[in-house]
């Protein structure tokens, strides 16, 4: 006991004396609706279109949607803010106006806010905050390991609550980031309490949040909690959005009760339909059956609610698809299939039956979009910041995005930092060998849509997020795999090469692909001449062109030509001039315009 008690003296004693106290840490903070331009993503309306910075719907609409409609549309579910710095400590402080709980879901639920960092390979790992709720909700993140540029935060806002204010908060010597908004089309979403969160443990647990993720798109979350009726009101709203896809899920809020018939519920898919159809003639429409009740195979009367409403909806789809109705899909209860402990309370879904939710939707939503993923990791896209010393490779991306609409180019070639640190334009940090593009090259309009480190599936990413989309190329070039070696077998890397040019295919259809044997690389020789004859096999199955102008590389050994190399893998000046030259012929010139005298020989004819 006298030795517990000195311990316990000794403990106060070494806190209280200043050598040994610590030092709080001071925070700066950051007000997002401060921010020079629009950092809060989920929202189809922001600026002056809306009354409050976390609204979901116009202002606008306060006038012609129903007023419960309107309130909920306060609510932040969905929304999230992105920023990037390079720390251990993160404190998010902020207040809402609602209660902060409810009897079947928690708190940080209702009012948490949760947080997610990306790590180099581009996953996303989720974050463990200390939470304490009052008046001002505080979440503090702690004992994260800092990166030297910093991570990629996502910090996503509360589901069934309204914000009045919000600040994030960081240690003041580290770098922070607010990110903009992303530029990708967004997968638009409306639907009852299920699409807004009802019953998540947290904000990134809602279906919504994880398809966002796993599909690494913006989401626009306009679900309405019991209020998800296919109005007409609203369905104005949605088709105001420019949408990858719209998504209506809003069975679970139009079963038959008394003032609403079965005949009812027909008329308003079929006009919400058309509706959207009639203002947004191409984007891609899924109607989402009633996943149904956990406790329907017990409850008849519970099973009859949802059976009654998925036969109307399978009836409503065949009648729009018999008249025509181009890209308008539907996902059926039986593909959602949640099991019997996906539910809270036998209708709004625990976590478990939020990833079942999410994965029934991915499954779906890859199929419509033409944007598969495979079994093995060439073949899942994925973003990366492995090279994040030279650039920024988020935005890369939107500056070659940004290009190719304004300047559409002929020849694009895709790979990693042989081609990125080549020469040519975007602009890289450095040009090894901007003589030989700019001799070879730049005359053929080839635009450079290499990036450092990439492996095969950043560019199966790049191609699903638009850098092909939008022109005709007439050719593209495609060489990639070299950092694939390290962690992938030959088989994985050919797999993921096929799975790429697919993809390809179907954005540039009449583009010439034309893919590049992975160049020779100091230890590496022997297998990649091995590997580049499984190459060649894929490229002739899947009738596509194949070329090596890598073999410039090698000595007559078979070794790889050091004097041609900067470092065993990456060429020096004269490496790429020897490779253009080699490489030249493969490129796709432009079409010549007939000589004169052949111009007259065919009027004459």
């Amino acid at each position: 006991m006298k030795k517990t008690l000195f311990l316990l003296c000794a403990f106060v004693y070494l806190n209280c004396v200043p050598g040994f106290a610590q030092t709080p840490t001071e925070y700066v903070w950051w007000n997002p609706t401060q921010a020079d331009f629009p950092v809060i993503e989920g929202q189809g309306w922001r600026g002056k279109d809306i009354q409050n910075p976390y609204d979901r719907l116009p202002a606008e609409s306060e006038k012609s949607v129903r007023k419960a409609v309107w309130d909920l549309s306060r609510n932040s579910a969905g929304l999230m803010i992105r920023f990037r710095a390079n720390t251990d400590k993160i404190v998010v402080r902020y207040a809402v106006s609602g209660k902060q709980a409810m009897p079947h879901m928690p708190a940080t639920g209702v009012s948490g806010v949760d947080l997610y960092a990306a790590n180099y390979d581009g996953d996303w790992l989720w974050c463990n905050g200390k939470y304490a709720f009052g008046d001002t909700i505080r979440y503090e993140y702690a004992n994260m390991e800092p990166t030297e540029k910093g991570r990629e935060f996502r910090l996503y806002l509360p589901l069934y609550n309204t914000l009045k204010w919000l600040e994030i908060g960081v240690p003041k010597d580290v770098t922070f980031t607010p990110l903009p908004i992303r530029v990708d089309k967004p997968i638009v979403v409306y639907g009852t309490s299920i699409a807004q969160g009802g019953c998540a443990s947290r904000a990134g647990m809602a279906w919504t949040a994880i398809l966002g993720r796993k599909m690494d798109r913006p989401l626009i979350n306009l679900a309405f909690s019991g209020n998800g009726r296919l109005e007409k009101e609203v369905v104005d709203r949605v088709a105001q959005l420019d949408a990858k896809i719209y998504v209506l899920d809003c069975l679970p809020n139009l079963i038959a009760n008394g003032d609403r018939k079965l005949e009812d519920v027909y008329n308003l898919i079929v006009e919400a339909v058309k509706n959207l159809r009639q203002k947004q003639p191409a984007t891609p429409i899924l109607l989402v059956e009633h996943a149904g009740y956990t406790d329907g195979g017990i409850s008849p009367l519970r099973r009859n609610y949802y059976t009654e409403v998925n036969e109307v909806m399978r009836k409503a789809f065949t009648k729009l698809k018999g008249e025509g109705i181009d890209q308008l899909y539907l996902l059926p209860k039986s593909q959602i299939n949640l099991d019997s402990d996906a539910m809270v309370d036998g209708t709004h879904p625990s976590d478990l039956g939020m990833q079942q939710y999410a994965e029934a939707y991915e499954k779906n939503l890859r199929v419509i979009l033409n944007e598969p993923s495979g079994p093995i990791s060439t073949t899942k896209p994925r973003t990366q910041s492995r090279d994040w010393r030279i650039y920024d490779w988020q935005t890369r991306h939107h500056e070659i995005m940004a290009r190719v609409k304004t300047n559409p180019p002929r020849i694009v070639y895709m790979g990693n930092s042989i081609t990125h640190y080549w020469g040519g334009e975007p602009v890289a940090p450095r040009a090894a060998g901007a003589d030989s593009w700019k001799a070879v090259m730049e005359p053929l309009g080839v635009l450079n849509l290499g990036y450092g480190w990439d492996r095969i599936e950043n560019v199966l990413w790049r191609v699903y997020h638009g850098e092909l989309d939008g022109y005709k190329a007439a050719q593209v070039v495609l060489m990639i795999g070299t950092n694939n070696l390290g962690i992938n077998t030959d088989a994985e890397i050919t797999a993921g090469l096929k799975f790429l040019v697919q993809a390809i295919k179907v954005r540039q259809p009449t583009a010439e692909i034309l893919l590049i044997g992975i160049l020779p690389r100091r230890n590496e020789e022997k297998r990649l001449t091995n590997l580049n004859e499984e190459l060649a096999q894929m490229a002739g199955e899947a009738n596509i062109r194949f070329a090596q102008p890598g073999t410039v590389f090698l000595k007559p050994d078979g070794k790889i030509d050091e004097a041609l190399f900067s470092d065993g893998l990456h060429p020096n000046a004269e490496g790429y001039r020897q490779f253009a030259a080699k490489l030249q012929p493969f490129l796709k010139a432009p079409e010549q315009a007939l000589k004169p005298a052949e111009t007259g020989r065919k009027r004459r004819k």
